[in-house]
């Protein structure tokens, strides 16, 4: 019994190295070629894994990528529980801008958003943004619950109205992002949700 408890921890260690190096790797080449350059074999070869360990955690290079950029987004995007909306929504766009304005992060938006569509990675997109806002939005509901908002308000406008400008300061105007000019987009979004309550 011991010895395949042993055996079980070592196998558990194990996959989360192999799980760690693939997510890692497939972060690097999306900062590196954007998403449609990225292939498993060049993964599994820059993991040092093979092929078919990564098609039988992710099925496809599509599921790869979202697996990978919503690990990192998991880590640099936490959804805070502040006990206020306005303290949650200047938290998660303040972790917004350390990521946007990290080296990987920003090679990262710029590399998606350079991507040419084809329906398979329209498809990741799309399930990388509902995944993210479908999480965040436990911010909105949470004010909802404490009577900070009258009624409930389209969560994904929300959200996107929050963190837009950023994206567009990052790839269009390439003007500097810092936690001041969040605060004040923050302010603007927490306006138009107040008025809802007059």
């Amino acid at each position: 019994m011991t010895e395949q408890r042993s055996i079980q921890r070592r196998t558990g260690g194990r996959s989360a190295r192999v799980r760690k190096a693939v997510l890692d790797t497939t972060l690097a080449m999306l900062a590196e070629h954007g998403a449609e350059r990225l292939s498993i074999a060049e993964v599994a070869a820059r993991a040092d894994v093979h092929e078919t360990s990564i098609y039988r955690r992710w099925k496809t290079r599509e599921g790869l990528i979202v697996a990978a950029m919503l690990a990192h987004s998991e880590q640099m995007l936490p959804v805070p529980d502040t006990g206020s909306l306005r303290a949650d929504l200047i938290a998660y766009a303040a972790s917004m801008v350390r990521m946007v304005n990290s080296p990987l992060g920003e090679r990262l938006i710029r590399a998606m958003a350079a991507t040419e569509d084809s329906p398979d990675l329209a498809g990741m997109r799309g399930e990388f943004w509902n995944t993210r806002l479908d999480s965040a939005g436990i911010m909105i509901d949470r004010a909802v619950a404490r009577g900070e908002l009258a009624t409930a308000p389209d969560t994904r406008l929300v959200l996107e109205v929050l963190l837009a400008p950023v994206h567009f300061q990052v790839l269009l105007t390439r003007r500097p992002v810092d936690d001041q000019y969040t605060q004040r987009i923050v302010d603007l979004v927490m306006n138009g949700l107040v008025d809802r309550r007059a």
